[in-house]
């Protein structure tokens, strides 16, 4: 029976046993990285972190494995609060997937030195590193509800600097956050809309498509009939 005191190996065992060879090619028609992944939904993942619990040294043990589904579990497993900062961009290291930044991008905004995590991955020229710094702002803006919105305005720089990364998921990402910027009150609407519809008459195409379809969302009525 798997739970708190389970090794590392002894969860990674049982996640093999669990192995779909038909979702893991369903997987990778989403653009999951499938080389190490064994199948497994991420509601059996969530529900396998809570039966294990938090165990920081267990979670590095699962994260080092490489397999996808003990990846999350790490993500899902680590204390925030100890993982420290030269710990975290040792993660970064390891980034090959959208899934997993993403989900480790929730991770990785709750330590209190997520700011400066978000300057030193927007700044990194690897693809998943650099997606990483615009997940962890698009989720900030809605889970970090005690941080101001000042700290969101001060990245559209940042944003608008990285716009023009052609780079698919670099893009996306940098969208997601512009937007979700956008969505998370008024005085961050007003400047977010400002930023997309610049970027919208930029002569570089991924700029141009990022403005564009930012500001088919925050000029909806109904978006911005939401906002507080």
């Amino acid at each position: 029976m798997i739970g708190h005191s389970s090794t590392a190996a002894e969860i990674i065992a049982h996640l093999r046993s669990m192995r779909s060879e038909e979702n893991v090619a369903s997987m990778a028609r989403f653009g999951i990285v499938t080389d190490t992944a064994l199948g497994i939904g991420n509601t059996a993942i969530r529900k396998l972190a809570r039966l294990i619990g938090k165990d920081q040294p267990r979670a590095h043990e699962l994260w080092r494995s490489g397999v996808r589904e003990a990846r999350l579990l790490a993500i899902w497993t680590f204390d925030p609060m100890l993982l420290a900062v030269d710990e975290a961009k040792r993660l970064a290291e390891d980034f090959n997937s959208w899934e997993i930044v993403d989900a480790a991008a929730d991770l990785l905004t709750q330590p209190p030195y997520w700011h400066h995590l978000v300057e030193a991955f927007a700044t990194d020229d690897r693809e998943f590193v650099r997606r990483a710094a615009f997940a962890m702002i698009a989720g900030a803006t809605v889970h970090n509800k005690k941080e101001p919105d000042e700290t969101f305005l001060d990245w559209l720089p940042l944003i608008e600097r990285n716009a023009t990364d052609p780079r698919h998921f670099v893009k996306k990402a940098v969208n997601w956050a512009l937007r979700n910027i956008g969505k998370r009150s008024r005085p961050c609407h007003t400047k977010a809309l400002l930023l997309a519809e610049r970027l919208a008459s930029s002569d570089d195409a991924s700029a141009r498509w990022i403005g564009k379809d930012a500001m088919r969302e925050l000029s909806d009525p109904r978006r911005i009939a939401k906002l507080s």
